[in-house]
């Protein structure tokens, strides 16, 4: 078969074998009738029936730990919202246009009304081509319509309805969609290995530091052996511990840039999703600066600002001679280097996720904020520096390996990105076996 011939369409140029379809005929989709709103005292605490809503999708996938409960009532009253197994939900409200597909439905769920039920009933579709056709450039120029000069952003059924699809082959789809899945999955099994990394640094900084099981002098856990614990403002901690604050052992750095002197630089740019709560900030490569920065480098910790409920830290890993960072962030750094991962999990820890909490101003949710400098007067028990110094040794080689794995993701993540539009206008061709 030939794969160099194209033809003008809706679309742009397309592969001569390819069609163009319209969703409308080719989908079922559906949202929650507006009068069929939940309130919020009609949430339960547990219940067989699960709903979901925007805030629920992290990075194309559903996070069902956070998920809402109804009655079976108010589930079976809209049998037409009721989700199945590779059902595709994007958000129609607020920030719009978040997509991810239902790969497993253990319970019974519904969508609030903000979420579209995207659900392929053609038999010339692929579900998972569908899947990447909603993060691809096609559907990002319809989402980037609503968004730009819209001061209250909204998706409207009659979108979806008329918007055009370009579609190759059966076989040719799936086979797309299996290399940008193929991506997909090495990205989230790095993610994972990260994740039990984090898990088990933090566990031992719990052990050392919150149940004072640190090694003694005899490598023997501390506390359950017998070392003296003395009285303290913050309660009983380890004979030689003192009380002190936060800006003992950190600065805050607001180095800023400015962008007409950087206009041609190359930056690594971290930024924080408005309403998100993620794990993972945004990283985007880019020459144009259109607005204030902090210049960061990679013996800084950040950590946002912005709905302190919510325990977001990052450790930059710089590819280039410089990076950025939102001004959303607090920048801490430590001021001892050797002592970097002990701060970094303290930071991590619960106890000052509690404090900021506790600091936070403004009304609730997204708007909570905590001032950077506040958390300088932050009350903290500083053990020896030999003891902090150990600890960091000890953790490193984790943090060695969540930093090289992020820079795998980096790398996977560009070239799904850089793959994705290419594949699916037809720029490049996937062989198809005849």
């Amino acid at each position: 078969m030939r794969y160099n011939n194209f033809v003008q369409t809706e679309l742009g140029l397309l592969p001569e074998d390819w069609e163009v379809r319209t969703l409308g005929d080719e989908l079922y989709i559906k949202g929650r009738i507006g009068w069929k709103g939940l309130k919020k005292d009609e949430y339960l605490v547990e219940s067989p029936y699960r709903i979901i809503n925007g805030s629920n999708i992290i990075n194309n996938k559903i996070d069902w730990n956070n998920c809402g409960y109804i009655s079976e009532e108010r589930y079976n009253e809209s049998p037409e919202i009721m989700l199945q197994k590779n059902d595709i939900v994007i958000t129609k409200d607020g920030t719009i246009g978040k997509v991810a597909k239902i790969n497993s439905l253990e319970k019974p769920t519904s969508v609030a009304s903000g979420l579209f039920i995207i659900r392929n009933i053609s038999k010339i579709i692929d579900t998972s081509y569908l899947f990447y056709y909603f993060n691809s450039h096609y559907f990002k120029g319809l989402v980037s319509s609503r968004t730009e000069g819209s001061v209250i952003p909204h998706l409207y059924q009659r979108d979806f309805v008329s918007m055009k699809i370009p579609l190759p082959r059966l076989e040719e789809q799936k086979l797309i969609a299996t290399i940008l899945s193929s991506l997909d999955e090495k990205i989230e099994i790095n993610n994972e290995i990260n994740k039990k990394l984090e898990e088990m640094a933090q566990a031992i900084f719990k052990h050392w530091f919150v149940d004072f099981e640190f090694p003694n002098e005899n490598g023997e856990p501390y506390k359950s052996s017998g070392g003296e614990m003395v009285e303290s403002e913050l309660g009983m901690i380890p004979k030689g511990w003192k009380v002190t604050t936060l800006d003992n052992i950190v600065n805050i750095s607001t180095k800023s840039i400015n962008p007409q002197n950087y206009a041609e630089r190359v930056f690594e740019h971290y930024s924080i999703p408005a309403l998100d709560n993620n794990k993972t900030p945004e990283i985007q490569m880019g020459k144009e600066i259109k607005s204030n920065k902090y210049l960061i480098d990679d013996n800084v910790i950040l950590i946002s600002k912005l709905n302190p409920n919510t325990k977001r830290i990052w450790k930059p890993i710089p590819q280039y001679k410089f990076a950025i960072c939102s001004t959303e962030f607090i920048v801490y750094v430590p001021k001892e280097n050797n002592i970097f991962y002990y701060v970094y999990e303290f930071i991590n820890s619960d106890y000052f996720s509690e404090m900021l909490v506790s600091h936070a101003t403004g009304s609730t949710g997204s708007r909570q904020r905590v001032k950077p400098k506040d958390t300088l007067n932050f009350k903290i028990y500083l053990p020896p520096v030999e003891l902090m110094v150990k600890f960091s040794k000890a953790v490193k080689p984790m943090h060695d390996s969540i930093s090289l794995k992020n820079l795998e993701i980096q790398k996977l993540v560009l070239t799904r990105d850089t793959l994705l539009p290419k594949l699916m206008s037809g720029e490049i061709r996937v062989p198809v076996e005849e």
